[in-house]
């Protein structure tokens, strides 16, 4: 018989909260796109993984992004956003999320 790892506790920060709000998002939502990202990526603040879910239809897509940090058996959801369009693999967020997130981390 396989076994079968213990999922992660979640972690709420008050910034993800803020913004969940923000963007209308339900922590289902987020879950959901932690559950079954299309696309995962390397963070932009140090140690944290970004999920991505893509949203919306063909006439006006956007996609949702859950920026985690992970820990041993904890996992911190740091933000969630809604994305305006489809971003390229590998392609750099746009500078005022990087400002926000760069803010975020030295608080």
């Amino acid at each position: 018989m396989r076994n079968v790892a213990k999922p992660k506790t979640l972690l709420w920060t008050a910034h993800s909260r803020y913004k969940m709000r923000h963007y209308g998002l339900s922590e289902q939502k987020v879950r959901s796109v932690l559950n079954s990202p299309k696309r995962i990526e390397k963070g932009i603040a140090d140690g944290t993984i970004a999920f991505l879910l893509s949203a919306g239809s063909v006439k006006h897509p956007h996609e949702i992004w859950v920026m985690v940090a992970d820990d041993k058996d904890k996992r911190r959801v740091i933000s969630a956003w809604r994305y305006p369009g489809i971003t390229k693999p590998g392609e750099p967020l746009p500078a005022a999320i990087v400002h926000e997130m760069e803010a975020l981390t030295e608080e």
